[in-house]
């Protein structure tokens, strides 16, 4: 399991904020932290500050690469995964995220390119359309927009989605149906799988155009939690191996505490570290109620932010001071609510109704900010079409949350383990209990599974992983570009 972009101050952030939230004692703590076994150290081939590129290929591949790489070696040479090579060796895989399925660290299991914005390309590898054919039996996250073409647009309830952004003319999803996958593209077509009790493999589960909404967000009646995802994922595949003495390899990230990160939104970063409690829990109950030996790893490609729980907000020595109900007191996210603002003032024409809608409906109602400045007002209705960094500083400012950056940090990371067994625990802990390199990880995973990295290597070298056109012609023409309220980032 991946906590993209969190880093140790996030659970702090999380853990006042729930125990305000809930009134519990100030000893209550996340079920993560029962687990913490380490910490590793994150930087990248190329830089001491790691992209989710090169560090989710540490993971995968058990190697550094530099930033940006999907898959490949310092030299771009594709690099077998553990994924891989345990589908080879008899294993069921499968894939959950809560960005697009074609982001960094689902794509550095899953494919191989030289750089992470090439998802195009990244789809094709997830669908098999490589040297390995298909290797990974289940998919559930967003990014529908790389599967099919760029303009179309067709109704929703026919599970396609509604705005294509590859730069070809392939339309994967079809092609994915017509070579035997099981296709489900939005909410009644995920409960139809039944909590994983009635899913045919493999199975393509594209459930939002980009990335699916944060949690504080979340319409629960079109897009399902990380945990519930996690839960049909576990049962599937659970079910898939009962008579094979073969288990399966899954991969379960909470990729948009990153997003949070880097937004620095603090608002929505707590519930997004909540939500991946949650699916922690659920595997961690799974793994619980099975009689096959089963590890669980947890930990985060790198931090986001630069978090710190308090924030000096004047000239004068600081109080020790952070304010939690203020958090509790945001309904929405600055993405959510900076989305809200830029539509509605482009209907609004008179200045008056605009001040009105900024003060009720954006500060009161999707924040909680009752007593916002004429000067926060103003700016606001000046810049309506890219208030959200303002936004979200507004309620950082007002909780003194503090953050240093809106990239990523080279602050060593937790490491968390959990196993059902005494065996288990055990391997787990003496090859990672302690302060180590994220390379480790990926080995401990490779050795477990006693899989052949090196071999996969050798049967992918003739994958075709340069770009095939300038990035600037790529499916999205700028990290500006809006879907579903979504920016669209190669960077992260």
């Amino acid at each position: 399991m991946v906590s993209d972009g969190m880093g140790p101050a996030s659970l702090s952030l999380t853990r006042s904020f729930r125990q305000f939230r809930d009134n519990l004692n100030y000893d209550d703590i996340l079920l993560l932290d029962k687990h913490q076994i380490g910490v590793s150290r994150t930087r990248s081939n190329n830089s001491l500050v790691t992209d989710s590129a090169a560090g989710a290929d540490v993971f995968s591949c058990g190697l550094k690469s530099y930033n940006g790489a999907i898959g490949v070696d310092p030299f771009k040479n594709p690099c077998g995964t553990v994924l891989e090579a345990a589908k080879l060796d008899g294993y069921k895989t499968g894939l959950v995220v809560t960005t697009r399925i074609t982001d960094a660290t689902p794509a550095a299991f899953s494919a191989h390119v030289d750089y992470r914005f090439q998802e195009d390309q990244i789809a094709e590898h997830q669908l098999g359309y490589y040297p390995l054919g298909r290797v990974v039996d289940l998919i559930i996250g967003g990014g529908r927009c790389h599967f099919y073409p760029r303009n179309t647009h067709t109704p929703f309830n026919d599970g396609f989605g509604d705005a294509g952004c590859r730069a070809d003319n392939r339309n994967l999803i079809q092609e994915a149906i017509n070579d035997g996958w099981s296709y489900v593209g939005d909410r009644a077509g995920f409960d139809s799988l039944q909590d994983g009790n009635n899913v045919t493999f493999p199975l393509l589960a594209l459930l939002a155009d980009t990335d699916i909404p944060y949690d504080i967000d979340r319409n629960s009646s079109i897009h399902p939690s990380l945990a519930e995802q996690t839960l049909t994922a576990l049962t599937a595949l659970e079910n898939a191996t009962k008579d094979s003495d073969k288990g399966f390899f899954i991969l379960i990230e909470g990729s948009r505490i990153d997003h949070a990160g880097h937004d620095n939104d603090p608002a929505a970063q707590v519930r997004e570290v909540l939500a991946y409690d949650d699916a922690f829990k659920v595997a961690k109950d799974f793994a619980d109620n099975s009689d096959v030996e089963t590890i669980i790893l947890s930990t985060s490609d790198h931090e986001t932010g630069g978090l710190a729980t308090t924030r000096q907000v004047s000239p004068s020595y600081p109080d020790y001071l952070w304010y939690p109900e203020v958090l509790l007191n945001a309904s929405h996210s600055g993405e959510y609510t900076s989305a809200h603002l830029r539509e509605s003032s482009l209907k609004l024409s008179n200045l008056e109704d605009l001040k009105n809608f900024v003060v009720n409906e954006i500060l009161h109602k999707d924040l909680g900010i009752k007593n916002p400045s004429n000067e926060e007002i103003n700016y606001l209705i000046k810049h309506a079409t890219t208030a959200r960094y303002f936004l979200n500083n507004m309620v950082s400012f007002r909780s003194q949350t503090g953050w240093s950056t809106h990239g990523h940090s080279a602050v060593d990371v937790n490491v968390y383990g959990y196993s059902n067994t005494d065996s288990g625990l055990i391997k787990i802990y003496n090859a990672l209990a302690g302060n180590h390199e994220n390379t480790e990880i990926g080995q401990f995973m490779a050795n477990y599974l006693e899989l052949d990295l090196s071999s996969v290597t050798q049967k992918i070298k003739d994958t075709v992983h340069s770009p095939r056109i300038k990035q600037d012609e790529l499916s999205l023409d700028s990290d500006d570009t809006l879907i579903d309220n979504h920016e669209h980032h190669h960077v992260y």
